[in-house]
Parts: structure tokens; sequence; C-alpha cells
């Protein structure tokens, strides 16, 4: 599989993977191109000991936890949370909405539920935050509990 093969097949998926890890638009761009320089860069020393999606997903999740540790060590000033009392949200507000629940989740969670989104599988998941096949498959049932709960709380599900 060429270069070109790689960034098109996957290049949607890292986005929104980073898009959950920082839920900003241009820094998940920045974050997906980053993710496929190293990939470019590296892809003659891939030794196919995974699948190649797991060995992008965690150059990416290295990437985006990079981001996150520089940005928590600038201070910022967070505005109040509050969604406007409109009757009709459409598709785009709820995944606003989701990508702000998920963005109030743990670093670990973050990075679980992203992967779930993209439909990877619990095992592959597993390998790519280095934890057992069993602690991701509670993880991921509590994680969404909790999301159920945020969108409970705020009247998404009626």
């Amino acid at each position: 599989m060429d270069f070109e093969q790689i960034y098109n097949q996957y290049s949607p998926q890292i986005f929104r993977v980073c898009m959950g890890y920082v839920n900003d638009y241009e820094q998940a761009k920045d974050l997906t191109q980053e993710t496929f320089i190293s990939v470019w860069r590296n892809l003659s020393t891939f030794r196919n000991q995974s699948k190649i999606s797991t060995w992008i997903f965690r150059i990416a999740t290295n990437n985006c936890l990079r981001a996150l540790e520089k940005n928590s060590r600038i201070t910022k000033v967070e505005l109040p949370f509050h969604l406007p009392d409109v009757p009709e949200e459409t598709q785009e507000d709820k995944l606003t909405f989701l990508y702000n629940c998920i963005a109030e989740l743990e670093e670990i969670d973050r990075i679980i539920i992203s992967l779930v989104l993209e439909d990877l599988p619990q095992a592959e998941i597993a390998a790519i935050v280095g934890l057992s096949h069993g602690n991701i498959r509670i993880k991921v049932h509590r994680i969404k509990d909790k999301l159920a709960t945020k969108f409970k709380d705020h009247g998404q599900f009626e």
C-alpha cells in the first residue's frame, strides 16, 4: 500500500480521533497533518508487526497526547458551558455537544471513545493504548454510561 492510499483511507478517521482529543477543528487538522508527516517519514521502517491502522492510530494518539500536555502548560480561562434553549437541534449541534462531552472526559477515556467511534475493534484499541482487552471492554461500557448520563442531563435523549 502506498502513502497516498494510506492517507486517503485513514485521514478522515484520524481527523475525527484528533477532534475527540482536542475539540478544536484547526488543531485537529494540524495534528492529522503531523500524524501523516510521521507516517510518510517512517513508512519504510514499518515492520508489519501490527496492522498499519494500529500503527497510524498510535502515532496520532502520541501526537494528541503531546499537544494536550503542551496545552496544559498554558493558562486558559474556561467559558461557562451553556447550551442555548433551541427547540430543534441540528445533527451538527448534536455532534458538537458530543465532542464537548468527550472533551470533559479523562484523557484515557477520550482516547478510547474516539477510537470506538471509529469502529476499531476493542482488541486493536487495547494494542493502541496499551491496556488489556478486558480492561478496554469495561472502560468502554463505563464511558458510554458517562456520556449517556450527560446527554440525558441536557435533554438530548427524550
